[in-house]
């Protein structure tokens, strides 16, 4: 091979070109890593009211680190996440100097315990809130039935401008529903659309027609339901 001078220039030029490639990469990553490509501006775009400025802005100063090309989109992410508020969140890079961040925020539509609310789509998260939410126990895994149910309970109780104050499901899977208005409904284990809709086609005509509302009303009798009376220790 040594005496085939076509051969040794094949293999020299080859070589010169992986040594090109190379130098060329290596001053790619060099420049890349200078400060002359820093993100100059993080515009947050989506509908956001919970999350403040200077939540976002503490996160933009102690978390997001390198320039347009090196930032780490993963973990700026998962820095923006944390945030109380914050269900999800995409980050993208906008030539030549900026960041967009896409923020969408939890929607609570009830409390889970004292200590965590529950979202639109029945996830639990932690944050804090002074709004009158109604309440949701029982087991973490139920908490995305329980927010279904609760929309479907609360259709069907409006005609009768009745409120769901609060949804307890217990380890037994039995439900049970207590009213703002001082009523609590036992709905058992099953079929609680059904049953809930038989008692509000038989309100106008029985609780309905009462000097005062029941403190308890059992719906899970198959044709039927029982009362019990505040001032009364049994009720039928």
């Amino acid at each position: 091979m040594w005496d085939r001078p076509e051969i040794l220039t094949a293999v020299a030029n080859f070589l010169y070109g992986i040594a090109a490639v190379a130098l060329m990469y290596i001053l790619l990553l060099t420049a890349i890593h200078l400060p002359v490509f820093p993100v100059r501006e993080v515009e947050v775009v989506g509908s956001i009211s919970k999350v403040t400025r200077p939540q976002i802005d503490a996160v933009v100063h102690r978390d997001l680190r390198g320039n347009f090309f090196t930032i780490r989109l993963d973990a700026s992410r998962g820095a923006f996440e944390k945030l109380p508020w914050v269900r999800s969140v995409q980050v993208r890079r906008q030539w030549p100097d900026r960041l967009e961040v896409a923020l969408e925020e939890h929607e609570a539509i009830a409390r889970w315990g004292t200590d965590e609310l529950v979202n639109t789509h029945g996830e639990i998260f932690a944050a804090a809130s002074d709004a009158k939410l109604p309440v949701f126990q029982g087991p973490r895994e139920v908490a995305a039935d329980i927010a279904v149910n609760y929309r479907k309970f609360g259709e069907l109780l409006a005609p009768l401008q009745l409120h769901v104050a609060e949804v307890e499901v217990s380890d037994r899977r039995a439900w049970r529903v207590r009213l703002e208005e001082g009523m609590t409904l036992e709905l058992g284990r099953d079929q609680l659309t059904a049953r809930l809709g038989k008692f509000v086609s038989a309100y106008a005509e029985s609780v309905g027609r009462m000097n005062e509302r029941p403190q308890i009303v059992d719906l899970r009798y198959p044709n039927g339901f029982a009362v019990r009376m505040k001032a009364m220790g049994n009720g039928a």
